[in-house]
C-alpha cells in the first residue's frame, strides 16, 4: 500500500530553519514527482510550495519561498526533503508531502498520494 509519512515540523523563531522529511513506502518511488504543499489555518485550499521532478530531479518553487526553501529527494532511501530557511511567520501552515506519477506540475489535484502532514509554526 502506497504511503507517505512526514516528519520534522515544529515551532521555530522567525529567521530560523527547519527540515521536513517524507518517507515513502509501497510505491515505485522513482516514477513519482514529489511535491510539497501547505494549508494555512482557516483556509481550505492547499497551496503549492515546491516539487522535485520524477524524470530529472528538476525543482520548482512557489514565488513566496523561492530562494529560501530547497526541495530534494533521495531515491535510494525513498525519501523527499524540504529544507526551509529564513522562515517567516507567514510560512506557518500544515505542510504536506504528496506524490504524482509521471507529472511535473503544481496542480494539487494531480497528486494522488498524500501524507498526513506536519505542522510548522513560525513565531515573530
Amino acid at each position: 500500500q502506497e504511503k507517505l509519512v512526514e516528519s520534522g515540523g515544529g515551532l521555530v523563531e522567525a529567521g530560523g530553519s527547519l527540515r521536513l522529511s517524507c518517507q515513502a513506502s509501497g510505491m515505485y518511488f522513482s516514477k513519482y514527482t514529489m511535491g510539497w504543499f501547505r494549508r494555512v489555518a482557516g483556509k481550505e485550499e492547499r497551496e503549492f510550495v515546491a516539487n522535485v521532478d520524477y524524470s530529472d530531479d528538476e525543482t520548482k518553487y512557489a514565488d513566496s519561498v523561492k530562494g529560501r526553501f530547497v526541495a530534494s529527494r533521495d531515491i535510494a532511501k525513498n525519501m523527499a526533503y524540504l529544507e526551509m530557511n529564513s522562515l517567516k511567520p507567514e510560512d506557518s501552515a500544515h505542510y504536506y508531502c504528496a506524490a504524482s506519477p509521471y507529472y511535473s506540475g503544481r496542480e494539487v489535484r494531480r497528486y494522488n498520494i498524500w501524507g498526513q502532514g506536519t505542522q510548522v509554526t513560525v513565531s515573530s
